[in-house]
């Protein structure tokens, strides 16, 4: 297998939503917050729901990198319930081996409320339920150690069981990949963020915001000088800025299309990793990877959704 993905297997339920919505919830536009059911039951009650796909960052890049025609997998926990059902039927329609067996759990398949606002921006309220419980014993040994790349979600890391998980697979894993999904989990881990960045990790994915706030950094080139000295491959989104990709001495950019229409965001980074491992996989120069990622990444943007419905991409 060349790339294994291990993330939060989560059922994307997207609505359309105004500002003001965001607002009287005291939700933070951009960003993902941690929710518990009944919360999420409340957020969800007056919206009217546009569609509900199977979902997850790196399950997200996975599917997208089975679509380019690359041999994948992914590890993810679900319930033995009709949600957890929808999520496995997505990835296996998508050609992805997924290597976990669904039983009966304690908490229900986990779903993230996906809220678009009218300038395309998504923020996400996340009830992990039983995919934020993965342990140790979910990781199947030797599918990592048969895996050229193993690709793992900040969203997915937490104190206890799913650390656990991570260290097991980092331990017996080729090459690791991750990334750090979002400003609120830089945060949040920050220290434990920095060790795997510094210590664990060969190639990393994130944004602008996350990375200049992992490293307190005030300026840009504090980030490029960081990412230099680490000598693994960093691979960082500026919005309209566009991407950069460092390592070492080597540093490349690559410019946004400018005629998109842009439509929702919310599968951009997932997507923009998909295209960059895929170069990554397949032998392409770091430039050529990160076109690959830009590429995927404006596509996505000019649809409702984080996955590319029946379209397989050369």
């Amino acid at each position: 297998m060349k790339i294994l993905g291990i993330g939060n297997a989560i059922v994307d339920v997207i609505c359309k939503v105004e500002e003001a919505f965001l607002s009287n919830n005291q939700l933070t536009k951009s960003t993902m917050k941690l929710v518990d059911e009944i919360e999420f039951k409340k957020l969800l009650s007056n919206l009217k729901i546009e569609d509900t796909v199977s979902g997850g960052s790196v399950a997200n890049s996975i599917v997208g990198l089975s679509q380019l025609k690359n041999d994948v997998g992914f590890i993810g926990k679900i319930n033995d319930d009709a949600l957890g059902n929808k999520y496995e039927e997505g990835l296996k329609k998508e050609n992805v081996k997924y290597i976990y067996s669904k039983k009966e759990e304690k908490l229900p398949t986990g779903t993230c409320l996906i809220l678009i606002t009218p300038d395309s921006e998504r923020t996400m309220c996340t009830f992990l339920g039983t995919s934020g419980k993965i342990n140790f014993s979910d990781i199947d040994i030797d599918a990592v150690k048969n895996s050229n790349i193993i690709f793992l979600e900040g969203y997915l890391w937490d104190e206890g069981d799913p650390k656990k998980a991570f260290d097991i697979a980092i331990q017996n894993s080729n090459k690791v990949a991750m990334s750090l999904s979002d400003l609120f989990c830089v945060e949040r881990h920050k220290s434990h963020f920095l060790d795997l960045v510094t210590n664990k990790l060969d190639i990393i994915f994130a944004n602008e915001q996350e990375f200049t706030s992992l490293i307190g950094a005030k300026k840009f080139e504090e980030v490029i000088s960081f990412s230099k000295k680490l000598n693994k491959q960093i691979i960082i989104t500026r919005g309209e800025k566009g991407a950069i990709a460092i390592k070492g001495s080597e540093i490349n950019e690559c410019q946004i299309r400018k005629d998109l229409n842009i439509i929702d965001l919310t599968g951009a980074g997932d997507l923009f990793a998909a295209g960059y491992l895929h170069g990554l996989i397949n032998n392409f120069t770091m430039k050529e990877s990160l076109e690959k990622g830009t590429d995927l990444s404006s596509r996505v943007i000019q649809q409702i959704g984080a996955r590319f419905q029946n379209y397989r991409y050369k």
